[in-house]
Formats: C-alpha cells, structure tokens, sequence
C-alpha cells in the first residue's frame, strides 16, 4: 500500500538517509580495519599508505587519495569519529531531503576533491597526511546554513550545556576559525594548536557555496562589481528548473489507480532530486492523496 511507505508520512520523509547511511557505515568500516590492521597484524600504516593524502602519494600516481583520504581516521581518535560521524547524520540528512540521493553523492565527493586540492596545494612538500571527512561535514554545514540560515540548531557544549544558535552564525564562525588557522598557522607552515585541517575545511566549504549558488541562481555577477558581465548557470540545473516549473500534473483524484501511479511518480522524484525540486501542484497531490489515504 502506498500509505504504508515512510515516505508518506508527515514531513514527507522518504528513505532519505540511504546514501547518509552508506557513508557513515563506510567509515565505520575504514576504521575497523585500520584497527584490525594496526593491533592484530601489526600492520598499522597498510590502509593509510594506500589511501590517506600525501603530497608523496600523488607524486607516487595515488590520484584516488583526493577521494579516500575522507574515509580514514586516526585509529586512536576515536572521539574524532565520533564528532563526525554525527556531524554526517545531523546535517546530511536534511541536505539530502533537498537536494535528492544523486546530488548528495556527487556533492560529497566534489566536497571532499575539493578540500583535498587546497590541502594538498599548502602542504605539497612538508610530507604531512591528511585523513578524515570533517571536510565533508564542514561542507555540508554551509549548504545547510545557506538553505536554513535562521532555523535555530541545538548544540550540546560541553555535552552539558544546550545552546541554540542560527546555521548561518554556525558557518560564519566556522569560517573565521579555518580562515585564521590556514593564514595564522598552515601557511606559515606551524602546527595548528587545534589539529585541525583548515585548509581542506575551507575547500569544503567552497564547494557547498557554489554548489547552492550553482542550484539557487540564474546567473553569477563575475567580477561581483561588473554587474553586465554573467556567467550563465548550468544547462542541466536550468532545464530541470523549467520543467519543474512549467510543467503541471492534473489528476483525477477520483480514480485510485490514476492517483497511485501519479504518487509513483513524484516520491520517484523526490527520491532521485529532492523534496525541494517539486512543483507546487505536485506538493499539493502528494498532500491530497496522503490526507485522502488516510481517510479510508
């Protein structure tokens, strides 16, 4: 039945944290075997010799480690995963509701390419390696920052203490910490007093804006203070736009077989594009045929 799928449900949630899902079990997985490695056959390094970032790895051909570096973590940090992984769950999964499982996946690793580069590009030679999907989660943090910039988020500080605070105040603060790190310390080549990467941060971080600018606007200003000179959206970001926005869905909501099929239809979409690509007209029948099921 179709009432009985979770994507039905209020809020419309479908089977949104597959992909969130996925990612976090992945990581999980990368840092039981760099343990396994590490304490049962004495082969700590293995996985981190073969997929960790390194200027030394890419001048080795290791291209893929722009990539996999974000599954690695430190085998002995565990509360750094831990900071992760919730930080993937709480703030992937509306992302994803947004923009859809296809876009999520391209996204992330766009994200993690990204930070790679602008590491790998300040720490080319000091034979440093970089591990960890904080560049996912910092990227992730403005994208929901730019879609939600004032609903209020709850942290707990000091696992005590809760404090409600603005996504966009989040990402502001996040950005003036990485930004003051990378000049402060990366750039000067000084270790970082918070062992963090701020440079693969920022990189994230750069993505997830273009990436919204890129799905939100007709057309970027570039220079910002040339206002004649654009540069024009993607085609495909702006086709999907037009047909969403032109094209209406008629049903005949009398008809169960007609009003199934259309609901096929549009949590079709939803899963492969997001909640946020629908048409006010498809929104509406996905209310109607919900409100109309749950009335038998």
């Amino acid at each position: 039945m179709i009432s009985d799928r979770h994507y039905m449900q209020d809020d419309y949630r479908g089977e949104k944290t597959s992909v969130v899902v996925w990612l976090i079990c992945a990581i999980g997985a990368a840092f039981l075997l760099q343990n396994i490695f590490g304490r049962w056959f004495n082969a700590g390094t293995l996985l981190e010799d073969f997929l960790a970032l390194s200027g030394a790895h890419l001048r080795s051909g290791h291209i893929w480690t722009l990539l996999t570096y974000a599954l690695l973590h430190s085998p002995t940090n565990l509360l750094d995963l831990i900071f992760t992984v919730l930080g993937l769950y709480f703030l992937g999964r509306p992302v994803l509701e947004q923009i859809g499982s296809r876009r999520f996946l391209g996204l992330t690793a766009a994200m993690a390419f990204g930070g790679g580069l602008l590491w790998t590009a300040t720490h080319w030679l000091d034979g440093s390696i970089l591990m960890g999907a904080a560049t996912i989660v910092y990227g992730l943090l403005v994208v929901f920052a730019c879609y939600r910039p004032d609903r209020p988020i709850t942290l707990l500080l000091f696992f005590i203490l809760p404090v409600s605070i603005k996504p966009k105040y989040l990402a502001f603060a996040a950005l003036f910490i990485d930004l003051c790190g990378f000049i402060f310390y990366e750039v000067l080549h000084q270790p970082s007093p918070f062992g963090l990467a701020h440079s693969a941060h920022l990189g994230g971080m750069a993505i997830g804006w273009l990436f919204y600018r890129a799905m939100n606007q007709e057309s970027w200003h570039w220079p910002p203070w040339r206002q004649s000179a654009t540069v024009e959206k993607p085609r495909w970001a702006i086709r999907k736009k037009k047909l969403g926005a032109t094209h209406a869905y008629k049903v005949n909501m009398t008809h169960k077989e007609n009003l199934r099929a259309e609901v096929d239809r549009i949590l079709d979409k939803i899963n492969s594009q997001g909640f946020g690509a629908l048409t006010p007209e498809e929104k509406h029948t996905l209310d109607s045929a919900r409100k109309k099921l749950r009335s038998h």
